[in-house]
């Protein structure tokens, strides 16, 4: 039984590369759609499947030329790892982790953040033989990489963020010949506008709670 195993396997691979995509892009499909459905529902358990996420999609965007988005996989990666704690450990007293607006001067902050790794990654990968669109990718890495710091931190605004950035990634994988990908942005498209309801009746209720 075992022995057969490896070779479906092989198949099921053969079989997604013929069509255009690949096992690796398959297993981030499935796990990416787990882990943003979770963070919608403040699970916990969204920063393992965050972790096996981007382990798949640094051999997916390798392999097309992505090179910022292959780099912005190890922080995911990274990030995931101190979500996790952070999510269990708890705030200041080690009280749960909930859901607040960014303020004033983290918007500041955040958005010269945005602009200088914008900038920097894209005058580094532009070298890079065979990169793809590294002024647009690098603009699309900089703002996820913001959004997924602030998801860590549970502030309101990452969706907003993540609406931006899927609905632009759509056709960039659209372009870059990922359609599975793309369809998973599609799915994601959906899940940060869930995200966004979601944790803003959570945000009021703390809000109006004594």
């Amino acid at each position: 039984m075992t022995s057969a195993d490896p070779a479906a396997s092989m198949s099921v691979c053969t079989w997604l590369s013929a069509h255009g995509s690949s096992c690796a892009e398959a297993f981030g499909f499935v796990t990416g759609v787990a882990n943003v459905w979770l963070v919608t529902r403040e699970s916990i358990w969204c920063w393992p499947l965050g972790v096996l996420n981007a382990v798949f999609y640094m051999v997916v965007f390798a392999r097309t030329g992505l090179y910022s988005d292959t780099g912005l996989q190890v922080v995911y990666f990274t990030l995931s790892l101190y979500g996790w704690w952070h999510w269990w450990r708890g705030g200041q007293q080690h009280e749960a982790v909930i859901v607040t607006r960014t303020s004033l001067r983290q918007t500041i902050t955040l958005s010269t953040v945005i602009v200088g790794t914008w900038v920097a990654l894209a005058l580094i990968t532009s070298r890079i033989p065979g990169v793809a669109l590294p002024w647009l990718d690098s603009l699309l890495v900089a703002i996820s990489l913001v959004a997924q710091w602030m998801m860590t931190r549970k502030l309101l605004e990452n969706w907003l963020l993540w609406i931006a950035v899927d609905v632009v990634y759509i056709g960039l994988f659209i372009n870059r010949g990922l359609p599975l990908t793309a369809v998973l942005y599609a799915v994601f498209l959906g899940l940060a506008t869930l995200g966004y309801v979601q944790w803003r009746k959570s945000e009021a209720r703390h809000a109006a709670a004594p």
